[in-house]
């Protein structure tokens, strides 16, 4: 696997040796010592999870506080999305900043972020099939989000506003300037 580093430390891109032939290919989407041994972090994801969601569905920006924060490994298996980290690390030098990557099945890319980042996805294809692994459990009780459409942060999500579909969670977010963040 080759790893690309972004502006933002902490957030990684992943690109997976793919062994193709005429029976299609492979690869391997984790192994655990190659992680470690190209990033020099150790991660120990105890969570996978997978959604499917339509073209238009914007998803984000999500997070979990302390102690319950999340490291996530994210990668689409179908379609194609617009992947997003905000960094939210008050006393980062990129605090407020994001990194944004298109990930898609023909791509293979995968996108790590560590704790201190809200994360968002946009769904650019009819379907997607997204699936991310996470070094902590889920825990309801540490859910935190921020405002997808920040105009500090101006993130252009690749979708045109009245395509956009939200939960009515989403809906509701505070703006980054309004939220106290825990992670410093």
């Amino acid at each position: 696997m080759e790893v690309i580093k972004t502006k933002i430390d902490g957030v990684l891109i992943i690109e997976p040796r793919i062994f193709g032939d005429i029976r299609g290919y492979f690869f391997e989407s984790f192994n655990a010592r190659e992680f470690v041994e190209k990033t020099g972090l150790s991660v120990n994801f105890v969570q996978d999870n997978e959604s499917m969601s339509h073209y238009g569905v914007l998803r984000g920006l999500h997070f979990q506080t302390p102690p319950y924060a999340q490291s996530k490994l994210v990668r689409v298996v179908k379609g194609r999305v617009l992947d997003v980290a905000v960094d939210i690390r008050k006393n980062s030098p990129t605090y407020g900043q994001y990194v944004s990557i298109e990930l898609s099945e023909d791509n293979h890319r995968q996108f790590f972020m560590s704790k201190g980042f809200a994360h968002g996805f946009s769904v650019l294809s009819d379907t997607a099939i997204f699936q991310y692994k996470c070094d902590e459990f889920y825990m309801p009780q540490s859910e935190g989000a921020i405002a997808w459409d920040d105009p500090d942060l101006a993130i252009d999500w690749n979708l045109p506003l009245d395509k956009i579909i939200l939960s009515e969670k989403d809906k509701k977010h505070p703006l980054l300037k309004e939220f106290n963040t825990p992670f410093l």
